[in-house]
């Protein structure tokens, strides 16, 4: 993929602003949602200068009644716009982050073998898992800071210069002492993340399956098959993902509302007080007040570039492969591939991996007749992998061309080729499935009595009938829970059961 530029090119920031922008409804309703908390700080403030001076000095006891009860419903409102915000810009961002993980896993599937053999796997899977995570900190968390931040700075300064605009003017170099934050509640958020890790886990070892066996999945044309079971595994976690974010959003408003309650109370008993001979200036503590409140919003704006820098850099990475341009081909209005036999013919070809490194294949020619069983012999690393991954396009040739029935490979559409090969490869690819659907990812709809048939043709039936749920028996990741001759027969039953007119054996 080359060099990763720091910045987001303003293309890439242009798909970014039209991927939120799809949900605007919801955003503007966040929007509203954040103006209610900002509104809510501000009438707080404002709440100081009748407490103290109806309550505190005139000492009405009316106006005792109605301000803890204004109060109460400032602090509600307060919270019913903090979890709006929270879980409707946490909703987008999850939405963005399953578009990206949906979009980087079918771009990776639908790229040559050759990019996922130069990428590294962890690195593949940081994108899909690590990358969009921050991601969504840059276009949700710090979107919510930024605006509801804000609109809180804009309703304290207007607090600020109603109640005293010549105080105000020096009120910006008084360091106000600051909150200490509400964290136990937030404690209890921790243990709703367990089964988002665990699906995590999870989509984790599908990843490297799927990658690692990228060879298979190409060759029986099942793309299409694992985007649809990689799409499920997001949809969990993207139900997992909003539990927690409900339960986030949640902690946050209903300790402020409990802190509201207690705070109305503090009013309601400290004006009672009050009113038995205790009178403050209500102007200089609502202004105190906006000041003090003024404080946080500010020092959150200041801390939010790091968060979008990392945003940035991560979305980088996640669009370089999204724009990574595949090798591999097809012609504008490919041929479809049909028959039962075929001959095959390689003219003249060569072969290398890369441009700058010494030719795995120089000058190739051969030819197998339909019918023919050709077996090529030679010391390992001479080219035989190299020249039968030439046939399903796994790769492309670098000189000549290798001929189907007379025509160039390349004329027919890529399924079409890949529909009329089978393939055991050298090393045994198998999935955390069970030994039924391990043969039959040869062929999705085979029957039972299909499986049943190719097992015996692979001379695995046997030993497939040992286990203790049969052909039910889950094998593990990679097919860790068989012997490697035990892999090898149910990779090469999956083959058979392809019944494909070219059937390739390496080794």
């Amino acid at each position: 993929m080359g060099k990763i530029n720091p910045k987001l090119s303003k293309s890439r920031q242009k798909k970014i602003i039209s991927l939120v922008l799809k949900y605007w409804k919801k955003l503007l309703l966040a929007a509203l949602c954040m103006i209610m908390v900002a509104g809510a700080n501000g009438a707080m403030a404002l709440l100081v200068k009748p407490v103290m001076d109806d309550i505190f000095i005139k000492q009405n006891k009316d106006m005792l009644l109605l301000i803890p009860g204004i109060a109460i419903l400032v602090f509600f409102l307060k919270g019913v716009g903090s979890y709006g915000s929270e879980y409707l810009m946490n909703y987008i961002g999850e939405k963005i982050i399953r578009f990206f993980r949906d979009s980087l896993y079918e771009k990776i599937m639908d790229l040559p073998i050759s990019f996922i053999h130069k990428e590294k796997t962890g690195a593949l899977m940081s994108r899909i898992t690590n990358d969009v995570n921050i991601v969504k900190g840059m276009v949700s968390t710090a979107a919510i800071n930024l605006f509801r931040d804000f609109f809180s700075v804009i309703a304290f300064l207007f607090v600020i210069f109603y109640r005293d605009w010549q105080l105000a003017l020096g009120a910006f170099v008084v360091l106000p002492l600051a909150f200490y934050p509400i964290v136990l509640f937030g404690r209890r958020v921790r243990k709703f993340s367990t089964g988002t890790q665990e699906t995590m886990a999870d989509l984790n070892s599908f990843l490297h399956e799927t990658f690692t066996g990228s060879k298979i999945i190409k060759i029986f044309n099942l793309q299409a098959f694992e985007k649809n079971r990689f799409k499920k595994k997001t949809q969990t976690l993207f139900r997992l993902e909003m539990k927690k974010v409900i339960a986030k959003a949640l902690s946050s408003p209903i300790m402020e509302f409990l802190g509201g309650l207690g705070i109305a109370f503090i009013i309601w008993f400290g004006g009672l007080r009050v009113i038995h001979g205790t009178s403050t200036p209500g102007t200089f503590f609502s202004f105190l007040t906006a000041v003090m409140m003024l404080y946080d919003p500010v020092k959150k704006l200041s801390k939010l570039n790091n968060t979008i820098q990392e945003g940035v850099a991560s979305a980088t990475r996640i669009f370089d492969v999204l724009e990574e341009t595949s090798v591999i081909t097809e012609v504008q209005n490919p041929e479809i591939l049909e028959g039962k036999s075929f001959d095959i013919e390689f003219d003249h070809v060569g072969f290398s991996y890369n441009d700058n490194e010494t030719p795995a294949l120089t000058d190739i020619n051969l030819k197998v007749a339909p019918g023919e069983v050709l077996a090529l012999v030679g010391m390992s690393g001479g080219g035989k992998t190299s020249l039968v991954n030439l046939v399903p396009r796994l790769y492309d040739v670098t000189k000549g061309r290798v001929l189907i029935a007379g025509k160039n490979l390349k004329d027919f559409s890529i399924k079409s080729l890949r529909d009329h090969i089978s393939i055991v490869t050298q090393e045994p690819i198998l999935f955390n499935e069970s030994v039924k659907e391990n043969i039959r990812y040869g062929k999705m709809d085979a029957s039972d009595l299909e499986i049943e048939n190719a097992a015996k043709a692979a001379y695995a039936y046997e030993f497939i009938q040992g286990f203790p749920k049969g052909f039910d028996t889950i094998i593990g990741e990679l097919g860790s829970r068989l012997s490697g001759g035990e892999k090898q027969r149910l990779c090469i039953a999956r083959a058979l059961i392809k019944d494909a007119p070219i059937l390739i054996l390496d080794e």
